[in-house]
């Protein structure tokens, strides 16, 4: 009875450990990979959504992300928080984000991230909502982003001082 019990137990984590990659929300285009985009959830009448993820290049040669756009904003940019004499400060990246041969860079609360500018709706927990980024050297990449709770990770988009 223990047998069989820890046999189904092993055959079950097995099987979780192979079906893991059907289950990981990811994009591949070229040697760019995109793992996870995410945003939270915004209360009713929110004009500004933060975007997350990370890009992997698995190429030789950098590319760069030049422009990200999404179906429920009226406008998209890359933005990067940096911290000056104490005070949090977010600036709009304009010449785009590398993304280095080989390596990866994370876009994540207070880190690089995305911003969704004049929201068309509230975003809702359990959802999801289409984007597009386009790399330099890769081309234009489709993605869906999920809507993960208020509370998932780091500041709210509201908590930066906008530049």
């Amino acid at each position: 009875m223990i047998v069989s019990r820890l046999s189904a137990y092993v055959v079950a984590i097995a099987l979780i450990l192979l079906a893991g990659p059907a289950f990981a929300h990811g994009f591949k285009l070229g040697s760019i990979t995109i793992e996870h985009p995410w945003s939270r959830a915004t209360p009713g009448g929110a004009q500004v959504a933060a975007g997350y993820l990370t890009i992997k290049n698995d190429g030789t040669a950098p590319d760069r992300l030049v422009s990200v756009a999404a179906e429920i904003a009226g406008r998209t940019q890359i933005h990067h928080v940096s911290m000056a004499d104490g005070v949090m400060e977010m600036r709009e990246v304009t010449d785009g984000l590398p993304v280095p041969a080989g390596g990866s860079v994370v876009l994540g609360p207070n880190e690089y991230h995305l911003m969704f500018l004049d929201l068309k709706r509230p975003l809702k927990e359990g959802e999801e909502f289409s984007g597009a980024l386009t790399f330099e050297k890769a081309g234009t990449l489709d993605v869906t982003f999920e809507v993960e709770g208020t509370g998932a990770g780091g500041l709210k988009p509201d908590e930066h001082n906008h530049h």
